[in-house]
């Protein structure tokens, strides 16, 4: 079972770029209890989006913690870019560099959270010798890259990547990403996990929309 209520990561992928800070301002307010950003090199995935001096400038604008998703590669030598930005949670992919473990230790090593994540294909066995290092495991349910992508029904990963986490004794986020929505997020918090992200899902109604959007997910 979880270990803690289910927590909703609004991914800013999907907000409006031209006002960005407001956007976050109003996610926060609106409920959202962690600030997902996803970075996109247009290498190991099909786009760009930030940097770190985007994120930098985000950090003023509100408190919540910084779910820096990183999907980027080779992910080592910008580590230290985007603690220095503010990220408080910092998730590499298995593939983004040779040595995992040596990446979980360099995240580790600023005294933020240290993040996995898995594609659609990735193993979970992939990440069992790396579980006491780990802070969150991120599970993709659509192909990273873009936004608005329909949901990948891994489910059975999710409940195994529960069982591991479980088997730990310790508390470590279990995060969806991709396709979430309330009907797929109940699937989703029914499987083990705690935390999802949500662009679409969230943004989709502007402003106005952002609690209301939040509170379906969480529910």
């Amino acid at each position: 079972m979880s270990q803690q209520s289910t927590r909703i990561s609004p991914s800013i992928l999907s907000a409006d770029f031209s006002t960005l800070g407001e956007e976050v301002k109003a996610i926060d307010a609106a409920g959202a209890d962690y600030i997902h950003i996803d970075v996109m090199d247009g290498h190991f995935v099909p786009n760009l989006t930030f940097g770190a001096p985007v994120v930098k400038h985000l950090r003023r604008w509100t408190d919540k913690p910084f779910d820096v998703h990183l999907m980027i590669a080779p992910v080592d030598p910008l580590i230290d870019d985007f603690v220095a930005a503010g990220a408080d949670i910092i998730t590499a992919h298995v593939e983004a560099g040779p040595h995992l473990h040596r990446t979980l230790q360099a995240i580790k090593a600023h005294g933020v959270k240290a993040g996995v994540s898995l594609n659609p294909h990735t193993p979970i066995e992939s990440i069992q010798h790396v579980m006491d290092m780990v802070d969150l495991i991120l599970i993709m349910t659509v192909n990273p890259g873009f936004g608005g992508q329909s949901f990948i029904p891994v489910l059975d990963k999710i409940e195994a990547a529960r069982k591991l986490i479980d088997q730990t004794g310790r508390v470590i986020d279990l995060e969806i990403d991709g396709g979430v929505n309330p009907e797929t997020a109940k699937q989703c918090i029914a499987a083990g996990a705690d935390v999802l992200v949500a662009g679409t899902a969230v943004f989709k109604d502007g402003p106005s929309g952002y609690a209301s959007n939040i509170a379906a997910l969480r529910s």
